[in-house]
């Protein structure tokens, strides 16, 4: 687990690439133990289809290949076909926590696009592209960002047509 201080540094650098974007934003405070979207959408009022999660996903073979994928709460990730082809690899699967937090210093329940290394692909689910906003991680467990889909083309991300399907 990450400790409390890289949690802060993380939170503190989302609020400054947010910021620095230019868009409109809203940084919403909540309660770690209800960070994972289903807990966080039924409490805190938050439609589950404009919150999306941002999944890191890595190779096995060749290992060492790894993305972070946006996807809405509602779809889900085609990890065996869109993302390999994409990553050009043979077996490809979501990266377990421990790898998550090793590459991202963030914890599951918490990861965002906007403190991801420079080096690690930022693909987004075109699905979300229209929305007037959504729902992100915040870096931690603790906070949430309410944006525009347009930050994530801001910050680099690549947009994919079915990156993810209607989950079922």
């Amino acid at each position: 687990m990450a400790e409390a201080g890289g949690a802060a540094a993380v939170e503190a650098r989302v609020r400054e690439v947010v910021a620095g974007l230019g868009l409109p934003y809203e940084i919403i405070d909540c309660d770690p133990a209800l960070a994972d979207t289903a807990a966080f959408c039924a409490h805190y009022g938050y439609p589950e289809d404009q919150s999306a999660n941002t999944i890191l996903v890595a190779s096995k073979r060749p290992p060492g290949h790894n993305a972070a994928c946006v996807v809405l709460a509602t779809t889900r990730l085609d990890v065996n076909r869109t993302v390999r082809s994409l990553l050009d690899v043979r077996k490809l699967s979501f990266a377990p926590p421990n790898l998550t937090e090793e590459l991202t210093g963030m914890q599951v329940g918490g990861v965002t696009p906007f403190a991801l290394p420079p080096d690690l692909p930022l693909y987004v689910d075109a699905a979300m592209m229209d929305l007037p906003w959504i729902i992100l991680g915040g870096g931690s467990r603790s906070i949430k960002v309410k944006i525009s889909p347009a930050a994530l083309t801001e910050l680099g991300g690549e947009v994919v047509e079915g990156l993810a399907s209607t989950a079922e």
